[in-house]
């Protein structure tokens, strides 16, 4: 049974979310600040983190960080603020994915599905569909002749090999580019544009390569 921990300073979505996750078999633990947080997840081990962004003792970037600091379990941020900042921040932080409050708890437990299954198997894809092309990551091809710059190769294995996680701006443009070009986002859009017209099937309608406006990238299989 996956153990969930959530972790907020509202009551009703810690109640909501424990019955609707108990329902579905999950093992759920509940938190109502950073601390507490903190030491559940050490004492507890979960499998998943469910976790609000403004608690009344501690940031949850920081709680973030604290995790981090041990342990590299999954955490899907849940949070009020809309703001792009927050968001890419709790992303650079270590969160695995972002849903804004309000939210649908079926939104929710798709992403926590996602991630469980990430998880459960750690195995790197070795191919992967886009449209109507194979892309194989060990040969590094694409099917039908698509042919693929050297960076636009680096952007998309980034992606595949990340299937339904949620990859911020920050980290593509640090792994891609480099540390150095941080602020030319341009470049993001510009090959992710590239990327579509060669391998979606409708590239101003795409299904497998997509935008998290202000935030990232996400390759949805």
């Amino acid at each position: 049974m996956t153990r969930v921990l959530v972790v907020d300073d509202e009551p009703q979505i810690l109640r909501a979310l424990r019955i609707n996750l108990a329902a579905r078999h999950y093992e759920v633990a509940v938190a109502p600040d950073g601390n507490s947080a903190l030491r559940q997840a050490a004492d507890w081990h979960p499998d998943l983190i469910v976790l609000d962004l403004g608690l009344p003792d501690l940031d949850g970037v920081e709680v973030i960080h604290g995790l981090r600091g041990w342990t590299t379990v999954p955490i899907i941020v849940l949070s009020g603020r809309a703001g792009s900042d927050d968001k890419v921040g709790a992303l650079d932080a270590g969160a695995d994915d972002y849903v804004t409050k309000p939210f649908g708890i079926d939104e929710l437990l798709a992403r926590i599905r996602a991630v469980t299954r990430r998880v459960a198997t750690p195995d790197e894809p070795a191919v992967a569909r886009i449209g109507d092309h194979t892309v194989d990551l060990a040969n590094k091809t694409v099917s039908s002749g698509v042919h693929l710059t050297p960076t636009e190769w680096h952007f998309l294995e980034l992606l595949v090999r990340n299937p339904g996680k949620l990859i911020s701006q920050r980290q593509v443009l640090t792994e891609v580019w480099g540390d150095s070009y941080l602020k030319e986002t341009h470049y993001l859009r510009q090959y992710m544009a590239q990327l579509r017209r060669k391998l979606e099937r409708d590239p101003a309608h795409p299904e497998h390569l997509l935008t998290e406006p202000g935030m990232g990238y996400r390759f949805q299989p």
